[in-house]
């Protein structure tokens, strides 16, 4: 077997998007994730995951043969050079805007732009400002 890692310790452990459109929705996560990068994690029959995040089609066995409809996803962000990249380069691949770059009133430094997917998907990238961590995340060799 070969050797995976993982990256964890952020709040969400994974979430599952099930999709129409895989293509479609491999070209848009691709473009997305490679700005705020995060490398693509694998793909399969009906799915392809990156991070914490597992899409695939309705087909899929992990799908259980149905779409669930709209969901919120919001990735983490390095600065807000960052976040603006994220939301050009969503529009670019298939992305419509759902609130363009900028500050918003949830905590002082919150900065953060909206996309929808190609599902309708509501996709958000978020700076949080200017803040220590004591690690970028918690690494898993198995």
């Amino acid at each position: 077997m070969e050797t995976q890692e993982l990256h964890r310790g952020r709040l969400i452990d994974h979430v599952q998007l099930v999709v129409r459109d895989l293509p479609a929705s491999q070209h848009f996560y691709a473009a997305v994730f490679e700005v705020l990068k995060v490398p693509m994690g694998g793909t399969g029959d009906g799915y392809f995951w990156a991070d914490e995040l597992f899409v695939s089609t309705a087909e899929s066995q992990a799908a259980q043969g149905k779409l669930t409809g709209r969901h919120h996803l919001a990735f983490q962000a390095q600065d807000r050079a960052m976040v603006e990249a994220f939301h050009k380069a969503a529009l670019a691949h298939g992305g419509k805007d759902n609130g363009a770059p900028g500050e918003r009133p949830y905590h002082p430094g919150y900065y953060a732009a909206f996309v929808l997917d190609p599902d309708g998907n509501n996709i958000e990238a978020v700076f949080h400002g200017e803040a220590k961590r004591s690690a970028p995340s918690v690494r898993i060799t198995f």
